[in-house]
């Protein structure tokens, strides 16, 4: 279970992470106020995932599937540079979280 919440902390990380390109510099009231509490929500389920998880592993993949999360969104939304390079760095943090899942009893 701790996982999953994991899992839905770092998504929350990207909402705010691309909010805050919305909010743009906290002017904009709808998407400031959307981006706050998607970091809210985002640092509280990080808080309870971090009950059982180890606090590395935890910190290691929350950020991850923020970064993840958040490149994608670039590409998608924002036209940012989709080159393999790019996509093949993003593999890298994929691995590097599933080494994590697989080296963690929980």
């Amino acid at each position: 279970m701790a996982w999953l919440i994991l899992l839905l902390a770092g998504l929350a990380e990207t909402a705010w992470a691309v909010g805050l390109k919305y909010t743009h510099g906290f002017t904009k009231l709808w998407p400031t106020l959307g981006t706050i509490g998607a970091m809210v929500v985002s640092l509280w389920l990080l808080g309870l995932a971090l009950k059982t998880l180890p606090l590395g592993t935890a910190y290691a993949v929350w950020t991850g599937i923020g970064t993840i999360g958040t490149v994608l969104l670039g590409i998608v939304l924002l036209g940012e540079s989709a080159s393999l390079v790019r996509l093949g760095c993003i593999g890298l943090i994929v691995a590097g979280i599933v080494g994590l899942k697989l080296a963690t009893p929980a």
